[in-house]
């Protein structure tokens, strides 16, 4: 069984924090599927992922192409992840839902801390899957360095 984490974003934008809990999921041998709402947001953040460099090169997809089922991070509107992810990641508010939380390795809900819609969208996730009795987890970067607030 696996667990929510809430990553509350108040010191670094999406595009900076995405890669790196990219990479330590990529580490731990997991497939993602990071979900979004809006394919031209999830354009413009293939993009982001794409300026790495070569020394921080992070192998990933758009859905909908020929090689989907072979991406180890696929970037996706869809709640059923053609690559087989084993954790997902939800960007602008996308739905988890309890079952992703039961089965999968790790839900991640990454949110803006500046913007109120995504708080009370994230406050409303948190609410309803620890309703639900999964287990979750929420973070912060407020310090400038991931920290854990607290623990259902």
């Amino acid at each position: 069984m696996g667990a929510a984490y809430f990553y509350h974003l108040t010191q670094q934008p999406l595009e900076a924090a995405l890669p790196k809990l990219l990479e330590a999921s990529l580490s731990r041998g997991w497939r993602v599927a990071v979900r979004g709402r809006n394919p031209r947001y999830l354009d413009w953040l293939d993009q982001k992922l794409w300026l790495g460099g070569d020394e921080a090169f992070l192998p990933h997809g758009q859905a909908g192409g020929e090689h989907d089922a072979l991406q180890p991070v696929l970037l996706t509107t869809d709640p059923t992840s053609a690559n087989g992810a084993t954790c997902v990641m939800s960007v602008e508010g996308a739905e988890v839902t309890v079952d992703e939380v039961n089965t999968l390795d790790r839900v991640c809900v990454l949110f803006d801390g500046g913007d109120e819609a995504a708080l009370a969208r994230a406050r409303q996730q948190w609410s309803d899957l620890t309703k639900a009795g999964c287990g979750a987890q929420y973070w912060s970067d407020e310090s400038g360095r991931w920290e854990k607030k607290s623990e259902r």
